[in-house]
């Protein structure tokens, strides 16, 4: 219980830092990002100290969601900490604006996210501000996604932590779904893997065509800029997440299926 109260109030506390940072937050803004903080503590304080989770995946295979939660932590803090730094400068804002600025501009090249996220930017006055931030994230989301990778290959995740109950880390798969759950993991693998890589493409093309047919997005406000860079990096790179532990999962399946197929000869023979 103690362990999920800590994870509950750390999920509150990274929703509420970009209001804790920023200053000039307005009481309604306020009001709105306690109550979405204090709904996500509840979901996940409830997830955690139950015996068996209904929507978190892998909570029993550390360090699968320590390393999400990390690096979504990592991007809203250093964004929020660079939009800070138009407002009230210091020293470590500068060195992380520099440092953003400098990111942004290698990771702007032709057709690449960085470069179509700044189709969105409201005015061209906005474009190096996103240019920045936008940069930043995605090589965080990148890093994240080495980070995990050596994981699994280097350190053998997520037999490391014990025997892998399936049905606790995996609440959301239904058995009974119908064919081979192999198979279905397989898929699933690729359709998360194959949306990851997409992702950063498709949404600043929905969040474009949104801005011309529906109403757009206040990306001049600090906020709402700070949260659209986060899920732009940290959504894709959480898919590619699943799908690679999902293929993970799925080469344990088939291993344990043919030791068994393997003895099952030899007491035949």
């Amino acid at each position: 219980m103690v362990a999920a109260a800590a994870r509950a109030f750390l999920v509150a506390l990274l929703v509420a830092t970009p209001a804790l940072l920023l200053p000039g937050t307005r009481t309604e803004t306020t009001q709105i990002i306690a109550l979405i903080g204090l709904l996500a503590a509840i979901l996940t304080f409830v997830e955690y100290v139950a015996d068996s989770p209904s929507l978190i995946e892998f909570r029993a295979a550390p360090p699968f969601n320590r390393i999400r939660f990390v690096s979504l932590a990592i991007t809203v803090v250093l964004l929020t900490l660079i939009c800070r730094g138009d407002m009230v400068a210091s020293p470590l804002t500068k060195a992380l604006t520099g440092f953003g600025a400098m990111v942004g501009e290698a990771m702007d090249f032709p057709f690449s996210p960085v470069r179509l996220m700044l189709l969105v930017a409201p005015a061209v006055e906005a474009e190096s501000q996103i240019r920045s931030l936008a940069g930043l994230a995605y090589v965080i989301s990148l890093l994240t996604l080495l980070g995990f990778v050596a994981l699994v290959r280097l350190l053998d995740w997520p037999l490391r932590s014990g025997a892998f109950n399936f049905w606790i880390n995996l609440p959301l798969y239904d058995p009974t779904a119908g064919g081979d759950i192999l198979t279905r993991l397989k898929r699933d693998s690729h359709v998360n893997v194959a949306l990851g890589f997409l992702l950063p493409f498709l949404i600043p093309a929905v969040l474009k065509a949104a801005a011309v047919y529906a109403t757009p997005l206040a990306l001049t406000d600090p906020q709402t800029l700070i949260w659209t860079m986060s899920a732009w990096a940290f959504l894709p790179a959480s898919l590619i997440m699943r799908g690679v532990a999902l293929m993970r999962i799925a080469d344990l399946i088939e291993e344990k299926r043919r030791r068994a197929y393997a003895q099952a000869d030899l007491q035949a023979a």
